[in-house]
Order: C-alpha cells, then sequence, then structure tokens
C-alpha cells in the first residue's frame, strides 16, 4: 500500500445509481422525448454525448430509470462488461448501467475514477456470472477497492495519464494508417496488373485454361473430428487462406470411392456459397497436408494446365477486385450470395504467355512477402502501444508514477 493513501470500497465513496426502461409499448414516453436515455449500445467511445433513444419527463417519473448528471461516469453491469464512459449531458440509463456519481469532489476527481475504471475493467469482466448474457451484481461493485491518493496526486495522476494516453492514440492511428496504407499499395498495384495489360495478352473462359472440380454432396453423418482421409469444406476456405479443421474426416475407403473428388496440393479452392464477404473472395490454395482430400459440396476446385496457365498467376488474378465485381453481378444478393458452377467456368481470364505468368506471379509474391512484413510490424506496435497503455494504468494505481 502506498503512504498516504486511502483504501476504500466503491460504495463508500461512490453514489451507484440504477436505471431503468420506460414502457417500449408506450410511445408517448420516446415521442418528443428530449432527456437522453442510454443503453450500452450508446457506449461506442469515451464519452456519450448522443443517444438512440430520448424519453420525456413522463416517461422517467412512470419507470425505474434515473438521470445521472453531466459529468458523471456510466458504466455496464450487464453486456459490455468492462466499458466505462462519461456523460456530456444529464442523461437517464436503462437497467444494463449504472450512474457511477463520488460522493464528495474534493475527495474523488472524476477524472481520476474514470481512468481507475478502465484499469479496473478486467476485474468486473471475471467476475460476469450467466449462461447466454455476462452481468455482475450491485453489491459486488460497491465492494471493490478503490485506491484514493491525495487530491494533488489524483490531479498529477490524471494530468500524466491524459498527457500519455493523448500520445498513444496518436502513435496508433498513425500505426493504422500506415497498416491501411500498406495493404490498399498491395491492393493497387495487384489491381494493375491486370487492368494495364501488355501486349498479346488473350481471354479465355476458365473452363478453357483450367481443369474445375466441383465438390460432391457428402452427408453430414459422413463427417467425423477423427479419421484418415480428409475432406475440404466451406469452412476451409476463407479470404486468400486455407483454414485448416479438426472435423472433416471421411470414413475409410472414401478416398478409392470418390476419386473424381480428390483434390491436389496447390490447386486453387473457392467457396461456391457464401462466395464474397466483407474481407472479399473465398479462395485459398490448397496446403500440403491436405493432397488428395475429398471436395464437399459447393466448393469447386481448380488445376492449372501448365501449358497454358499457372497457379500462382490464376490465384493473384481471383483475388483482385474485378473478379469480386464479376461474382457480385452474378449472385443474388437478396439471398445468400451464392456462384454457379457455370458462372465459374465462364469466368474470363485474362492471359499472357506462360513466361510472363511466371514472372508477373514472382513479382506479386515477393510485394505480398513484404507488405506482410510490414503489416507484421504495424500490428506488432500496435500491440505494444495497448500494452504501455496497459502498463501505465498499473503503474498509475499502485503509486509508482
Amino acid at each position: 500500500m502506498k503512504a498516504g493513501w486511502k483504501y476504500r470500497k466503491l460504495g463508500e465513496v461512490c453514489e451507484i445509481m440504477g436505471g431503468g426502461t420506460p414502457a417500449k409499448n408506450n410511445e408517448l414516453f420516446y415521442r418528443d422525448g428530449v432527456i437522453p436515455w442510454a443503453t450500452v449500445r450508446d457506449m461506442k467511445s469515451e464519452v456519450i454525448s448522443e443517444t438512440e433513444f430520448k424519453i420525456t419527463k413522463e416517461a422517467v417519473r412512470s419507470s425505474s430509470t434515473n438521470i445521472i448528471p453531466k459529468d458523471n461516469l456510466v458504466i455496464a453491469t450487464r453486456v459490455g462488461l468492462g466499458k466505462v464512459c462519461l456523460l456530456k449531458y444529464d442523461t437517464a440509463i436503462n437497467q444494463d448501467l449504472k450512474g457511477i456519481i463520488p460522493r464528495s469532489t474534493s475527495e474523488l476527481i472524476v477524472g481520476y475514477l474514470f481512468q481507475w475504471f478502465k484499469n479496473t475493467a478486467h476485474i468486473i469482466q471475471d467476475e460476469g456470472t450467466g449462461a447466454t448474457v455476462q452481468g455482475v451484481k450491485l453489491p459486488f461493485i460497491k465492494s471493490i477497492i478503490i485506491p484514493i491518493p491525495p487530491m494533488k496526486e489524483q490531479q498529477r495522476i490524471v494530468t500524466i495519464l491524459d498527457e500519455a494516453f493523448d500520445g498513444i492514440a496518436t502513435a496508433k492511428v498513425n500505426a493504422e494508417k500506415n497498416l491501411q496504407n500498406a495493404r490498399a499499395l498491395f491492393e493497387s498495384h495487384l489491381q494493375s496488373v491486370f487492368t494495364q495489360r501488355g501486349e498479346g495478352w488473350v481471354e479465355k473462359p476458365l473452363e478453357k485454361v483450367a481443369l474445375i472440380i466441383n465438390g460432391f454432396a457428402f452427408k453430414s453423418t459422413d463427417f467425423s473430428p477423427r479419421g484418415i482421409v480428409k475432406s475440404i469444406k466451406i469452412t476451409n476456405v476463407g479470404v486468400r487462406e486455407f483454414i485448416c479443421k479438426s472435423d472433416c474426416y471421411l470414413p475409410e475407403g472414401f478416398d478409392t470411392k470418390y476419386v473424381a473428388a480428390s483434390v491436389q496440393k496447390g490447386s486453387i479452392v473457392i467457396a461456391l456459397t457464401r462466395t464474397i464477404i466483407s474481407g472479399g473472395l473465398k479462395v485459398a490454395v490448397v496446403p500440403d497436408e491436405y493432397n488428395g482430400a475429398l471436395l464437399n459440396q459447393r466448393v469447386a476446385a481448380i488445376t492449372d494446365r501448365p501449358d497454358t496457365m499457372t497457379v500462382p498467376f490464376l490465384f493473384a488474378y481471383l483475388s483482385t477486385q474485378t473478379v469480386v465485381d464479376y461474382v457480385k453481378k452474378r449472385v443474388n444478393t437478396l439471398m445468400q450470395p451464392n456462384l454457379s458452377i457455370n458462372d465459374l467456368r465462364s469466368m474470363p481470364i485474362p492471359l499472357p504467355t506462360v513466361q510472363e505468368q511466371n514472372m508477373i506471379a514472382n513479382k506479386l509474391d515477393a510485394l505480398r512477402t513484404e507488405t506482410q512484413r510490414l503489416e507484421s510490424i504495424y500490428q506488432q506496435k500496435l500491440a505494444a502501444l495497448d500494452a504501455l497503455k496497459k502498463s501505465i494504468l498499473d503503474q498509475a494505481f499502485t503509486g509508482q508514477l
């Protein structure tokens, strides 16, 4: 314990107020409301300045909600455990939040309390119970011990933390921007390779330059978490990455019974159901350990013809926005976005000579490697900044600043 610091239960130094929800079936409680009413969904940043709903004075009187005065804190005690926000305005809260109001501002600064709650988030999260929705009870919140240094020390800590966190926030923004720029640079160059074609390029349907294998409709009861014969399912195909799974085995003997569905290492696989997700096109290269795996339904495999087209070149093209646009035009976006095997077969593929394909693929691979190296550096920097922030918080509330 730090000399000169007090250690008190939160409930002794703060008033902790609960909230409630005015009847949703009474539209008069919400129509023309002017009082901000906060839920966990409004805790998107450190300061709540706007809420999804506003309620009337009658709604406050007719429910268990409470109005928390501005410049005080609210914390989440059910859903979003560990979140803490400062209120810009007097704000009513629902039952998933608690308002935290210092009993004496001459003993406890709100800014200090705010930073302390950030450092205590993991304690609140660890206490959460509930089968579906995690929550903590009021007695627990009241019982948490808070270290309270003298007022001048609180002010000093808040000033140091504010300055340090401003610097960390700026550094994170720069690192995130650099990370985005590295990815954007690769995507831009990748796209330009196929839009700014040289002389001698031709366009042919995919089925004319590659062997396409359609998956077999194995029964769900055929699959097992153990076995010898591996399969490739939709869940194995990520955005430009192959995702290894442990539940994809088929019965012994299926590898000889279903030879037509066998896929060789180095082949390309593409998802025909939910072909596009937020990250892009679900296409991957089969790794060595899946050599001879059997292709399940709604996944197609593509094998190159070395005299016409190479897998690395095709994989690069399938990673472009041009292909994403091609797929989008041919899927029903009102339903599950599926790509038909016929649309895959007829997809136009731009082709230079095999020699040029190899040269392009090698250059793109080198650029991809460099991009991944930069991404790793920036991601490590972001992780280090998060760790630094946690370390500074820990030091602040153990008297080591």
